[in-house]
């Protein structure tokens, strides 16, 4: 072979599918962004978006990573080039994180982008890339209030930290979430905040109204508000009448973003445009104001100098709301092989400890119970077999029939063993000349003793029977047990995360119902096999009382005074 043929020939071997950025990371999930008709349909390509990716442990396998999750790391879909990206919340304890990502550019319409995430590197370093690296030079100021943070700080580089404090609840929307009393979180003065006359301006944010009829100023700098009175939102001071749009309603989160430049102005709720108008930004200069008068919540303000685009403003709903559309995290093999996921490995990757726990009990059940099964089977064949071979043997003896314990032994066979307890006693009650003569005590003796016999015989056939009556009526129940505590322990999680994501919910849940079809796979065999046994025992059991009459009677006849 040539070096051209050698050539030809590798360039046959397809290249492997699965490509790794670095090997020093062993763990890899994917995180799929969806733009097309099934999740977030954008008619625009979204350049330098930062996009919030929650992990929990039904897509991440905290075990895995660093506790505090320094060894995490965000790679393009080219598989070679590192995404900047901050942390809002790394909990490995509790298992629940909060990453933001910037993703480059987010194509339109398009249902299988790619992200990959990487860990499993206990040698990690830190990364010391600041927040602040993650958003785009038109980013004024950004407010996560993260957890702990009375006085929140902001994430953009322009360190637009709040003067004042504000109540964090833990349990959020995006992990923590401020909690206002209707005083204002002010913003002090500073030249990335001011709006230039004609310039361009957005703001964003998420908002939770305890009262509909509150009047609120979510944003206000000078004359411009964004005003929220009677659960209606309107932007004020950039022309002559208020535009206003949309409605909120109480207790409940809602996106809302208002931009304006070029002339116009769009109001936006939960991502979609509620009103649209013209309006030009005046030269204002001062601190900002946001949340006075809200008794609620609110989580993620962003503000730019910038007018964001439609679907910038519909991508950040989406990927920031409790239920996303867009963005899905999946384990790397299921994305790798493009078929269908593994369902039963996702059920196993997210049982919890005491469903773990449950599922040895049932499995330890189940092969007790087949044991029991397959020994209990065992028995009876031979039992039944053999009782059959002596009871030919038996009714075709005449006068010798009490010499069948000579010769031929059947050592399966019941029935044997009763006409063993009754010929011992007969020949306790031969004469010295080999005669027997049986009285009616004698002979009720001799019954007595067969009788007993029999009882020994039926408890031999029954033992261990209770092993199934327990696998049937244990076995669900336990399973139920663990199905409970799982969906408590899936709840008691979402609820600490404020994560109400489908995602997030779904993988617990449906692991923890395995414990319960662990527990019936467990008492359904059982079932089955206990009255399959019941049923032969009963055959048996006849059998031997049928054979104890008949037995009985031949000796009273045969030897009866």
């Amino acid at each position: 072979m040539n070096l051209k043929h050698a050539l030809l020939l590798v360039a046959a071997i397809p290249m492997a599918a699965h490509a790794w950025w670095d090997d020093t990371w062993t763990e890899r999930r994917v995180v799929v962004l969806d733009t097309s008709a099934t999740g977030v349909e954008t008619a625009a390509a979204v350049s330098g978006a930062v996009l919030p990716v929650r992990l929990h442990s039904g897509n991440f396998d905290f075990a895995a990573a660093n506790l505090d999750g320094s060894d995490i790391r965000f790679v393009a879909a080219d598989d070679k080039t590192p995404l900047k990206y901050h942390v809002e919340r790394f909990d490995g304890a509790n298992e629940l994180a909060v990453v933001w990502v910037q993703v480059p550019q987010i194509a339109p319409k398009t249902a299988g982008q790619k992200v990959y995430v990487y860990f499993g590197n206990a040698e990690a370093p830190p990364e010391n890339v600041p927040a602040a690296a993650s958003f785009d030079a038109s980013t004024s100021a950004v407010l996560h209030f993260r957890e702990g943070e009375a006085r929140p700080l902001d994430a953009s580089a322009n360190a637009n930290h709040s003067t004042t404090d504000v109540a964090v609840e833990n349990a959020g929307l995006l992990g923590a979430s401020a909690r206002f009393a209707q005083a204002p979180l002010v913003l002090a003065a500073s030249p990335s905040l001011n709006l230039a006359a004609g310039g361009a301006f957005t703001f964003s944010g998420w908002v939770r109204f305890a009262d509909e009829e509150t009047k609120v100023a979510l944003y206000a700098q000078g004359p411009v508000v964004i005003r929220v009175d009677g659960g209606k939102l309107s932007l004020e001071g950039v022309s002559a009448q208020p535009l206003t749009g949309g409605a909120l309603a109480p207790n409940a989160w809602h996106h809302v973003a208002v931009k304006v430049g070029a002339g116009k102005t769009a109001i936006y709720v939960n991502g979609a445009e509620v009103a649209a108008g013209e309006g030009v930004l005046p030269a204002v200069q001062g601190e900002v104001q946001i949340g006075e008068g809200l008794a609620g919540m609110m989580d993620e303000v962003q503000i730019a100098n910038a007018e964001r685009s439609a679907d910038w403003i519909k991508l950040a709903a989406s990927a920031q709301g409790a239920e996303s559309r867009l963005l899905t995290v999946t384990a790397d093999e299921e994305a790798a092989s493009g078929g269908e996921p593994s369902y039963m490995g996702i059920l196993l990757a997210n049982l919890t400890f005491d469903a773990w726990v449950v599922i040895a009990i049932l499995m330890i059940m189940l092969v007790i119970a087949i044991v029991v099964m397959y020994t209990k089977a065992r028995l009876i064949s031979v039992t039944d077999k053999g009782n059959r071979d002596f009871l030919n043997r038996f009714r075709h003896a005449t006068t010798d029939f009490l010499e069948l314990d000579k010769g031929a032994t059947h050592k399966n066979s019941s029935l044997f063993r009763l006409y063993q307890a009754g010929i011992r006693e007969v020949k306790k009650r031969t004469d010295a000349q080999g005669q027997v003569s049986l009285g009616d005590a004698s002979i009720n003796a001799i019954k007595a003793s067969v009788d007993a016999e029999q009882v020994r015989e039926s408890h031999k056939l029954g033992a261990n029977m209770v092993l199934l009556t327990i696998a049937i009526s244990g076995g669900p129940f336990l399973g139920l047990l663990g199905t409970v505590v799982g969906v408590m322990i899936v709840f008691a999680a979402i609820a600490a995360a404020g994560d109400v994501n489908v995602n997030a919910i779904a993988p617990g849940v449906a692991a923890a119902l395995l414990a319960t079809v662990a527990g019936l796979a467990v008492a359904i065999p059982a079932l089955f096999g206990y009255n399959y046994l019941a049923s032969r025992i009963k055959n048996i059991s006849a059998d031997m009382q049928i054979f104890v009459d008949e037995f009985i009677t031949r000796i009273a006849e045969s030897y009866g005074r």
